[in-house]
């Protein structure tokens, strides 16, 4: 898809452009949605690239379903695009947690929503890894808070596949932690609280948090490496 200086291609416009995608807002069937592209890698031999790309479309897709299916809230997935390799999603009302959390730092802490949404993204975390699904890129970008519910909404499955290892499961809790101490080290230790509602929801929480430690001894030894 070619994109205008505006941003804009028909009813599309451009919100953000990663390594791996485009996301566009726009309309579906009357209602305001997200479309999310994955374009060519010009790098890639173009038979490969066209199967790599849709095998990973496709693996969003399922990935994303097996959320909801898991209970854990995400945006509808209102269609998939084999052709144009796009997804298209409800678009959901409400801020990043990164925003929310962020303007804690600015604003002094507001510790009853901190601890709500520290409670609401280890129960969503929980269901996930119970039902062997991981993340991948679990960070508070990825994660929003619907308008008028207030419930936790976890987006961008792009780099998520299904694992029941606990070594899978630690290392999706611990890129989660790493993102919280380095963007919102002002908001107190919100990890604490998200682990404490991922061993009360999860029942598989002890081999988990077993390897979690491993996974963080490896960390700060290759940080005192270099």
């Amino acid at each position: 898809m070619e994109i205008n200086q505006d941003g804009k291609e028909g009813s599309l416009i451009l919100l953000k452009q990663g390594a791996e995608a485009r996301v566009f807002e726009s309309t579906f069937v009357g209602k305001r949605s997200i479309v999310k592209e994955r374009f060519s890698k010009k790098y890639r031999h173009p038979s490969l690239d066209v199967k790599l790309t849709l095998k990973r479309l496709n693996a969003e897709a399922r990935c994303v379903t097996k959320a909801r299916w898991l209970g854990v809230s995400t945006p509808v997935l209102y269609a998939s695009d084999p052709v144009l390799h796009t997804l298209t999603f409800e678009y959901v009302e409400g801020p990043a947690i990164k925003e929310i959390f962020l303007d804690f730092g600015l604003n002094g802490i507001n510790i009853e929503l901190n601890n709500r949404i520290a409670t609401q993204i280890g129960n969503a975390i929980a269901k996930l890894h119970d039902g062997g699904l991981i993340h991948g890129d679990l960070t508070t970008s990825n994660m929003l808070l619907q308008n008028g519910s207030n419930h936790l909404v976890l987006i961008d499955f792009g780099l998520s596949f299904m694992s029941t290892l606990p070594e899978d499961k630690a290392v999706d809790l611990y890129v989660l932690e790493r993102a919280l101490l380095s963007m919102h080290s002002s908001c107190g230790n919100v990890m604490n609280q998200i682990l404490a509602a991922y061993r009360k929801s999860s029942k598989q929480w002890s081999s988990t948090l077993n390897k979690l430690a491993q996974v963080r001894q490896r960390g700060r030894k290759r940080a005192m490496i270099g």
